[in-house]
């Protein structure tokens, strides 16, 4: 399943992402992974959940960040929930594309029977409708 956190700079996202990891971290029976760009969340979120800067891989564009996941579920059977914040600052603002993303990443959630959450920083009304054919908004 994909979900949404979405929402201005400023609204809250990453403090509701905290708190989501931190809870999925408590009740998983497998590995939490939380993705995001730049070292902001290492002291916020769980030793028990592995933190990746996508910074230190070079992930920049859907592409590659749709490919950096499919290597996260390939090589880990044992994932659970992948947590992914600023989702525009990794792959880029164009809504299109989020959208072509989203409806990839869904395919691979239901293969890999992965839970993905991942904040998107825009306005919902910014958004192709489609995107909601695929995700839900947490």
């Amino acid at each position: 399943m994909i979900k949404l956190i979405i929402g201005k700079k400023g609204s809250g996202k990453t403090k509701h992402l905290i708190d989501v990891v931190t809870e999925a971290s408590k009740k998983s029976i497998g590995n939490v992974v939380c993705i995001e760009k730049g070292p902001a969340l290492t002291y916020d979120i769980s030793s028990s959940v592995r933190l990746i800067d996508t910074n230190v891989y070079g992930i920049a564009g859907y592409d590659s960040f749709y490919g950096f996941l499919c290597g996260i579920c390939a090589g880990d059977y044992d994932v659970t929930d992948i947590f992914a914040d600023a989702t525009l600052k990794i792959g880029g603002r164009n809504y299109e594309e989020l959208a072509d993303f989203i409806a990839r990443v869904d395919s691979l959630a239901t293969e890999s029977n992965t839970n993905i959450l991942f904040t998107v920083s825009c306005d919902e009304s910014e958004l192709p409708a489609r995107i909601f054919d695929f995700a839900v908004k947490a």
